[in-house]
């Protein structure tokens, strides 16, 4: 296991300091605020604690309502809206200098039998073949030190390996609003707990969603200053067991952008071809007023 994998691991481990009340911190995002996907995937933990281990998580819904504070202590206050005997419910509230920053419900089942399609797995190269990230990154000279410096400290603790050349990698010409990304946690996780994995997995999910949109319009995003964004709400749907430690194919599209907001959505699936999860993300989305 690598040490940012770890660092990770134990960022997740949040402290019970009441029943249904947990206390996370924050480490150092890509931009100067609390990284949403850490604050989903804690959300995610605290709710975890409150139900049976045999019952894993197969939805969760979110909204992103304040920015973040990174310096300080993030509280959760977990709501056990439902425990029946198939589903449970939680609600989540995460709280930061008395005000609350995100909201989280999510839905857990025992496991059942039941009727079984999916859509097909799209084609894509493998993942080995494909540059990581630190090798793309470092092959843009247009990105500064400082970009690039933050950008691999932020992702450490997953190797995540585009199909493609990201939005910032090859901007200023439209294309076409799909992306894919291949991902996997930096080194082993140990043990097989379920809820784990889909708590790594809620965390990348944040991570390159909107990537679509601004492909769409040739857009580079943060990295490259032509773009202010920020998430809005998310939701995720565990279809199938999976291991945030294997190769995952990250399938990613935008349908609409539209008054300052645009659309993602995502489909996750196994090396070998099982969906395991629906991503849908809506962002903020504004070109910078200067060029207004």
């Amino acid at each position: 296991m690598s040490q940012a994998l770890q660092e990770l691991l134990d960022l997740l481990d949040l402290e019970q300091i009441e029943e249904d009340i947990f206390r996370g911190r924050s480490r150092a995002s890509a931009v100067p605020r609390v990284f949403g996907g850490q604050v989903a995937a804690q959300a995610l933990v605290a709710a975890g604690r409150t139900v049976p281990a045999d019952r894993p998580p197969h939805s969760l819904h979110a909204y992103f309502l304040r920015i973040g504070d990174p310096g300080a202590p993030i509280v959760y206050t977990v709501d056990r809206i439902r425990d029946g005997r198939s589903f449970t419910t939680r609600r989540v509230v995460a709280v930061q200098h008395g005000k609350p920053i995100f909201h989280l419900s999510a839905s857990f089942q025992t496991h059942e039998e039941g009727l079984d399609h999916q859509a097909p797995m799209p084609d894509s190269p493998d993942p080995e073949t494909l540059p990581t990230s630190e090798e793309r990154l470092r092959g843009y000279p247009h990105l500064s030190s400082e970009v690039v410096h933050r950008y691999l400290g932020a992702r450490a603790a997953v190797d995540l390996r585009y199909v493609d050349d990201p939005p910032y990698g090859r901007f200023g010409e439209p294309r076409d609003p799909h992306s894919q990304v291949w991902f996997r946690t930096n080194g082993k996780v140990e043990g097989d707990d379920p809820l784990l994995h889909v708590v790594l997995a809620t965390y990348v999910s944040d991570m390159t969603l909107l990537d679509s949109i601004l492909l769409a319009h040739g857009r580079g995003g943060w990295a490259v200053g032509d773009v202010v964004g920020a998430s809005l709400d998310h939701a995720m749907w565990f279809h199938r067991p999976f291991r945030a430690d294997e190769w995952l194919l990250y399938d990613q599209q935008s349908p609409s952008a539209h008054g300052g907001r645009g659309l993602g959505q995502g489909r996750i699936y196994t090396q070998d071809g099982r969906l395991a999860v629906s991503v849908i993300q809506e962002g903020v989305v504004r070109v910078p007023r200067d060029e207004d």
